[in-house]
């Protein structure tokens, strides 16, 4: 086993932990560097229809990146337990089955959402006057959405054997060519024309594909997880709906996000557009307490995960204690520190005397729920790392649709707008206590060190011993 791997199951807990989000704090931080820089140069074009266009795609963009991030948490959970029990062999299977997968329905996806642009954007509200620059900008994303998936896939990876620094690293990578490739093809430069809307993406799938392939390179060269042998399709169909079982409850539990934020800004917008807009506004602050949280919480699940095929269970409940205590001290600092400088901090995102009270409302209210809400999210990552994604889903299913859509609704009925932020904290804080709760009793529950974990039905090594059966005995009645 790699240093990398090793240090999630040897090193103390800790200081491991930090030393991840320290690494992984500048690729946190570039997640959204895509999104902020195609916006940008695209409104340097000075076409406010183009500007709309881009404001179309997020959703999809952000629905169709649910979906494949789901099932790069599917190949990152069972990779990880398998390099944590030392099986080097399985995790490479698994890690080419699951990229194999990723190829095949991101190029289903790309076709697909090519030939339905028109129907998807309809229905999302797009009008003629866009439509052109959402065709010129979706057509060269769709046929490149492989490599937004498999950069995810390859990212995750790296990260369930422990290489931090070389995910965090390609993430800053791959967005910083994006910002020098966007006003290159957007505008034109030596010899290359000016493509406009379309120039952002072509530097969007050009960037992702450098670092794909850059980070396909690294698996296979530097840890050996890609397998070219032919693999037979009974060991596919195997691994697949391995990795699926811990990716469909993980796609659906992301996807429950948009959900929820869509119908609170439906309810916003029933208090006034200066209600969305100074929520909006607070919101992009509220990003600003969870970056190192965030950056800690990557790292998070396939630390559980090899520990939990280790059978290092007492080093996850360590790793609980540890996570879910910095989660609420730091994310309390933060609140703290949110509703001290709110009046001061609203000034730089607006002065209108109707948007400042609202935003300065949201932010002395909503921030105590910051230390719940990591520890709900925290949670699920222990369940998933575990192997019980179904109850990650059901967490997430908790808070969005069980908490905090009819806390919303109620505080629409009552005709109060603090009551939608009161909603948002009740959620967090009820949501938390019960993952809190769930997770603790769960880690508690697992069995001494070196047992296996009987409580599942069907456990990681059950499944791949299964899929390596029969895949050895197909491979011996074909000579």
């Amino acid at each position: 086993m790699k240093k990398e791997n090793a240090s999630f199951t040897t090193a103390p807990i800790g200081r491991t932990m930090i030393a991840t989000a320290v690494s992984m704090l500048p690729g946190t931080l570039a997640i959204s560097g895509y999104n902020i820089a195609d916006t940008y140069f695209v409104g340097q074009l000075h076409n406010t229809d183009a500007l709309a266009a881009m404001g179309y795609t997020f959703p999809v963009i952000m629905i169709i990146g649910c979906i494949f991030r789901g099932l790069a948490t599917g190949i990152m959970a069972t990779a990880a337990q398998a390099l944590g029990g030392a099986k080097h062999g399985k995790a490479a299977k698994l890690v080419t089955s699951g990229l194999l997968l990723t190829l095949i329905l991101s190029l289903i996806c790309g076709l697909l959402g090519a030939y339905f642009i028109e129907e998807t954007f309809r229905l999302f509200g797009a009008q003629d006057n866009v439509m052109p620059y959402i065709r010129s900008y979706m057509t060269i994303w769709y046929w490149g959405v492989c490599t937004a998936a498999l950069t995810m896939s390859c990212n995750d990876v790296l990260m369930a054997a422990g290489a931090t620094k070389i995910a965090s690293g390609m993430m800053v990578s791959g967005m910083l060519l994006n910002v020098i490739m966007d006003p290159i093809f957007i505008f034109g430069f030596a010899g290359i024309p000016a493509m406009g809307i379309a120039g952002a993406a072509w530097a969007t799938v050009l960037s992702q594909a450098f670092a794909a392939v850059v980070m396909l390179l690294i698996l296979h060269f530097r840890y050996a997880f890609l397998v070219f042998a032919a693999l037979q399709w009974r060991f596919l169909k195997n691994t697949w709906m391995m990795i699926t079982r811990f990716a469909v409850p993980s796609m659906l539990g992301m996807l429950l996000m948009p959900i929820g934020n869509g119908v609170v800004t439906w309810v916003l917008s029933q208090f006034g557009d200066e209600a969305v807009a100074a929520s909006a506004a607070a919101g992009r602050l509220e990003v600003l307490a969870f970056f190192f949280p965030m950056a800690l919480g990557t790292a998070l699940m396939p630390m559980v995960g090899q520990n939990y095929g280790a059978r290092l269970y007492s080093r996850i409940n360590q790793c609980r204690r540890f996570a879910m205590r910095f989660a609420f001290y730091y994310l309390l600092g933060m609140a703290l520190l949110f509703v001290v400088l709110a009046p001061k901090m609203v000034g730089f995102f607006s002065t209108d005397p109707k948007v400042l009270p609202i935003m300065i409302a949201y932010l002395r209210i909503i921030p105590f729920g910051f230390g719940m809400i990591e520890i709900h999210r925290y949670s699920t990552f222990f369940f998933t790392g575990c192997g019980r994604p179904g109850i990650a889903a059901w967490l997430n299913a908790l808070r969005i649709a069980g908490l905090m859509i009819p806390f919303t609704l109620l505080a629409l009925l009552l005709h109060s707008l603090n009551g939608v932020f009161l909603a948002r904290l009740g959620a967090d804080l009820i949501a938390g206590s019960i993952g809190l709760y769930c997770a603790r009793r769960m880690t508690m529950r697992l069995p001494q060190d070196g047992l296996p974990d009987r409580t599942l039905i069907r456990s990681l090594s059950e499944t791949m011993l299964e899929a390596e059966s029969e895949n050895a005995a197909e491979e011996q009645a074909n000579g």
